[in-house]
């Protein structure tokens, strides 16, 4: 993330790293001057989102962070969908707009709705959008939501209920999947398998952008969690790469209002980023099978010059890289036994849906 200038109103960060906060300094000290970000907030009745008995003393139970660029017409409404929704449960909540650099008037509708807002003057990004939000809230648990209007906030009580007992809830939108484009379905299914399997659970969607999750729970993948579209594709296989409790809950997926901002490209760069995942956390599920194939393709080269005595050089250079495979993925994942946080023993990844 670029440095920024930072002013705040009646707000201080939580102490999420790499978001320009810590949890000491108000987020109206100065670093830089490249840049700009401003938080505002009114805290006073239902306008502030903390309802139903929270005081400026008390957390709310659940902190919704509402990443927008160029969303003025969908904003609004879904900030009042998501007061609706926690309100009518009687759970006590803040709504955090990021609006993040729009042109048009995104970060109005969003103080007009009552939502504190963090704006950033430039657009940087999806992920850094969330974790900026995150670090300017103060719950124990955090839930994302599109501002498009795509998602329900009506799931929202529902999956708080679940974080009870699981360190992320994921809205599946599998049984709404039916408005995603249709040319963008196979590439999902695609990037879902292979999620899949190189995280050797059962995903039931990878990149949902309606989640609930435990603050400490993703507080220690941070560093790992990209400022683009993929940070919700990393810390689904960051959680289960670390054994964390990953479950699902149903959803109905809407139709967006506005444009989708997400391209073609973004598929090939989210099957980069699951590669590059798995070798963090799980490199045995990459580097056996390359290797099995290397052996295979040297001894079969051997086989077909009927010489076995006398390879040829095809063939070694086969059963080397096939040995030089094993021996990478068996020093990367000692490495990332010793280095990459675990959950607490005992504690067994699940992959349930309500």
């Amino acid at each position: 993330m670029g440095a920024h200038s930072i002013v705040a109103e009646d707000s201080v960060a939580s102490g999420v790293p790499g978001t320009g906060c810590d949890g000491e300094r108000k987020c109206g000290e100065s670093h830089e001057e490249n840049g700009s970000m401003t938080a505002s907030g009114e805290h006073h009745g239902a306008r502030s989102g903390q309802t139903h008995g929270s005081t400026a003393s008390q957390r709310p139970t659940i902190a919704v962070i509402i990443p927008a660029y160029n969303e003025q017409d969908a904003v609004r409404a879904t900030v009042e969908h998501v007061r609706h929704a926690l309100g009518g449960a009687r759970v006590s909540h803040e709504i955090v707009v990021v609006d993040d650099g729009s042109s048009d008037n995104t970060m109005a509708e969003a103080r007009e709705s009552g939502a504190r807002v963090v704006s950033f003057a430039d657009n940087s990004g999806y992920g850094h959008a969330l974790k900026a939000g995150i670090a300017a809230s103060d719950s124990d648990l955090v839930a994302i939501l599109d501002a498009d209007g795509t998602y329900p906030p009506d799931a929202l009580p529902a999956m708080i209920r679940m974080a009870a007992f699981s360190d992320m809830v994921v809205g599946d939108r599998g049984p709404g999947m039916k408005n995603v484009p249709l040319v963008r379905r196979p590439a999902k299914w695609v990037l879902k398998m292979l999620a899949s399997f190189l995280a050797r659970s059962r995903i039931n969607d990878v990149n949902s952008g309606l989640r609930v999750f435990r603050r400490s729970a993703v507080e220690r993948f941070i560093p790992l969690l990209p400022d683009g579209y993929s940070f919700t594709t990393t810390i689904t296989l960051c959680m289960l790469a670390s054994r964390l409790t990953v479950v699902y809950h149903p959803i109905h997926y809407g139709r967006r209002i506005g444009h989708s901002k997400i391209k073609a490209r973004h598929f090939f760069k989210f099957i980069f980023l699951v590669f590059r995942l798995t070798v963090l956390f799980q490199p045995l599920r990459i580097f056996v099978p390359l290797g099995a194939v290397l052996f295979i393709a040297g001894a079969a080269s051997a086989i077909y010059d009927h010489s076995l005595t006398s390879p040829s050089a095809g063939a070694v250079l086969g059963v080397l890289g096939a040995i030089v495979a094993w021996s990478v993925g068996w020093w990367a994942d000692s490495f990332a036994r010793v280095r990459l946080p675990r959950a607490v023993p005992g504690k067994r990844n699940g992959a349930a849906s309500s």
